[in-house]
């Protein structure tokens, strides 16, 4: 198969040898051109590859704990005729998980130790068809809520802080004290703690309690259940399902999903990954465009070539794809070459980081500080697409002045001194 010669001799001058001082200089500097645009796409790949698992990793241990929709209702009283509500909600298709739940703010007291805390009545039965949050308590803590026992689980950090352990005794303070003659009395009741989890998100492990429903109706003087917690099929469309719920359920309801609960947390991930994206991109920028320069000393150095093959018939077209031929190869090869580091990397994060935490003798996560101890990673498509794309397209636009400049040569001109 024959190539176009604009094709053949583009490669050639990609892979030309050192065979002078200049043409060698002029190669360190196309290498030099390539491993920039290498390492800006590798770059770009492994800290958005970073960055999303992060924040699915997040993600998965938030929604070990909290359900994907909650249903409540507007008056922050128990819900009126639950079961026919919860039976409407369990007839939308991507429902495949309903449970009873009562939220509300209360303190925990051990001695003179006290913290804020958000306490949630839960049905044991049914809780892990809403949350997996039975998988990270310990063994048989959500058994352990009876109903009329006055049994608590605390999340991990927070029995820490009160220095509790199962079979201890806390106080369980109630907003909206008694009214006596001497005053308002608040509500107290005392609870023993039959088991803690570790979801392995702070926010919650320090400030959620949990106690049976019934428990919980009866310190809060409610009726019965607040609300609904429930699970789908596809929790991305999370949304979606609410806004449909909001339309079938009979009655008017306040119906928020997780997107919603936490909207400032995945907002603040979103604009930080955009706007390294933004930096990281412009690192790759800065490297195809110092293809500029290698071009331009390279059609310095063959204006005789481009001279001679002016006079053998070739076009002014054909000159300037020669040259977008050359800076078009530099920036595939630097692109595909930054694609399979990234990718590389990307998919041995897990293996590679610990190697390095061992060498050094350090904790790039550490435990206490960060949400989580390891270093997730998940390449995905809709990211290394656009960056592959990019990259080509920044590297093909850096070729266009210096390919034009040659193909503007004057043969006369370059041929005089030769």
């Amino acid at each position: 198969m024959r190539f176009p010669y604009e094709l053949q001799l583009g490669w050639r001058y990609t892979r030309a040898g050192r065979a002078t001082r200049r043409n060698g200089f002029i190669n360190f500097i196309s290498g030099v051109s390539m491993l920039g645009i290498a390492l800006g796409v590798a770059a770009l790949i492994i800290v958005l590859s970073v960055m999303n698992g992060f924040q699915k990793e997040v993600t998965d241990r938030m929604l070990a704990v909290i359900s994907h929709i909650e249903i409540l209702s507007r008056d922050g009283q128990a819900l009126g005729d639950i079961d026919a509500i919860a039976a409407a909600a369990r007839k939308n298709p991507n429902v495949i998980g309903v449970a009873p739940f009562i939220a509300a703010q209360a303190l925990v007291a051990r001695g003179e130790d006290m913290k804020g805390t958000l306490v949630r009545g839960i049905e044991p039965s049914l809780e892990p068809q809403v949350t997996d949050i039975s998988t990270t308590a310990q063994k048989g803590a959500l058994e352990k809520l009876v109903p009329g026992e006055f049994g608590i689980v605390l999340g991990v950090e927070l029995a820490r802080s009160l220095f509790v352990r199962p079979g201890d005794q806390v106080t369980l303070i109630a907003p909206g004290g008694q009214v006596t003659p001497a005053g308002v009395v608040p509500r107290l009741k005392q609870f023993t703690v039959v088991g803690t989890f570790d979801s392995g998100h702070y926010e919650y492990d320090s400030a959620l309690a949990m106690i049976h429903e019934q428990d919980a109706a009866r310190v809060f003087r409610l009726e019965g259940p607040s609300g609904l917690r429930i699970k789908l099929k596809d929790l991305h469309q999370a949304r979606e399902v609410a806004e449909e719920l909001a339309v079938t359920l009979p009655g008017s309801f306040l119906i928020r999903d997780w997107t919603r609960q936490n909207r400032t947390w995945f907002a603040a991930v979103q604009v930080e990954k955009r706007m390294m994206f933004i930096i990281l991109t412009l690192i790759v920028a800065v490297a195809a465009f110092n293809l500029v320069s290698t071009l331009v000393m390279t059609v310095t150095d063959k204006r005789a070539d481009i001279a001679i093959l002016r006079t053998l018939g070739s076009s002014p077209k054909s000159i300037m794809g020669i040259f977008v031929v050359q800076g078009a190869m530099v920036g595939v090869i630097g692109t595909l070459g930054g694609l399979l580091l990234g990718l590389g990397i990307a998919y041995n994060i897990d293996v590679i980081v610990p190697a390095l935490e061992r060498l050094f003798n350090a904790r790039f996560l550490p435990q206490d500080i960060y949400l989580i101890s390891r270093m997730p990673s998940d390449p995905q498509q809709g990211d290394i697409v656009p960056i592959t794309l990019i990259s080509l397209a920044l590297s093909f636009v850096a070729t266009l002045y210096p390919s034009w400049r040659a193909s503007r040569v004057n043969p006369a001109e370059a041929l005089r001194y030769e």
